[in-house]
């Protein structure tokens, strides 16, 4: 009997064209999905007849609820070394090892950078416009040399998304609840003394910070109130540090100048979402880890992660 493998989320169909599949001595038996399964009931019925499952991201949650109804499987793989939305301790309960994969920080750098840049010189309106046969410049871009850049968060992913700003000449800053003087001079850039200040000086703001208690809603109404009328927000972390209400109605009613989002509360995006159709708004689906380069480490780990796991010396584990 064959390996089954599902694969999730594979919404460009290339999975199966980035990695080498084949197992030694076992025939695998990879299924890509190239459509989202929202409802658990259907992902349920999708997955039972397999043994192993490759989830992308967190975009999938493994519940306790969903683990208790696919007795068949053995392996689930995430790409990345961290999810949140995986019941650890049911899988154990249910006999399902959980391994991970690498993965790399510089596609959101990049694609932070892309966003910035494209709300800053309003690509998208001047492009369109060129194409359609509308206005030959109709507006007027925002410098990035001389202004500054305030960042959340000063990780891994804020330090290159601030050399990057350096090189620009921006003045940049950081802030996050443990950063610490040291730090930042490590990167080059200044400590804000306050998640406030950092917003209110601030012409671009960029978030990258992890999801968790601590962060949940960090922007709320009163710090999005704090923002210039100039400022530009950029998010490519996680929706959920953003309040998107809140969010919206900034956009609506012109109180920042715009905002770059590539994470949402709710994924993929519904058709009638509201923020498909917000004003001053540069989105794009979920793209910081989506790079050819990221999908071959993503998928070339999963097949090794799979190999360990059918040696008997499963390796990457999670939870």
């Amino acid at each position: 009997m064959p390996f089954r493998c599902a694969v999730l989320d594979d919404f460009q169909n290339v999975a199966t064209t980035v990695a080498d599949w084949s197992a030694p001595g076992q025939e695998l038996e990879v299924v890509p999905f190239t459509e989202h399964y929202g409802d658990e009931g259907e992902l349920a019925a999708a997955l039972a007849d397999f043994d192993c499952v490759v989830t992308l991201r967190e975009r999938v949650s493994f519940p306790a609820s969903l683990l208790d109804r696919l007795p068949r499987l053995r392996l689930l793989i995430a790409s990345g070394m961290r999810n949140s939305v995986i019941d650890h301790a049911a899988a154990k309960a249910n006999g399902v090892t959980v391994c991970g994969t690498q993965s790399s920080s510089t596609p959101p750098v990049e694609l932070t950078w892309a966003l910035l840049l494209g709300l800053a010189r309003r690509l998208v309106q001047e492009s369109t416009a060129l194409r359609e046969g509308g206005p030959w410049q109709s507006t007027v871009g925002t410098d990035l040399h001389g202004r500054r850049l305030g960042l959340l968060g000063l990780g891994k992913i804020g330090s290159a998304v601030a050399r990057v700003g350096l090189a620009f000449g921006m003045e940049v800053s950081a802030w996050s609840q443990n950063l610490t003087e040291e730090r930042a001079a490590e990167v080059g850039v200044r400590r804000a003394p306050s998640k406030e200040s950092l917003l209110s000086e601030s012409d671009f703001v960029s978030i990258h910070l992890a999801l968790s208690d601590r962060t949940r809603a960090l922007l709320g109404p009163a710090e999005l109130a704090l923002l210039k009328p100039t400022a530009y927000l950029i998010n490519t972390s996680r929706a959920a540090i953003v309040d998107q209400e809140a969010l919206l109605a900034a956009l609506r009613e012109g109180r920042i100048a715009g905002a770059g989002v590539d994470v949402f509360d709710v994924e993929p995006l519904p058709a009638d979402h509201p923020m498909r159709t917000a004003p001053r708004l540069l989105a794009t689906p979920h793209l910081g880890y989506v790079s050819r380069a990221n999908y071959e480490r993503y998928y070339g780990q999963a097949v090794e992660d799979i190999r360990a796991y059918l040696a008997g010396t499963p390796v990457r584990l999670l939870g």
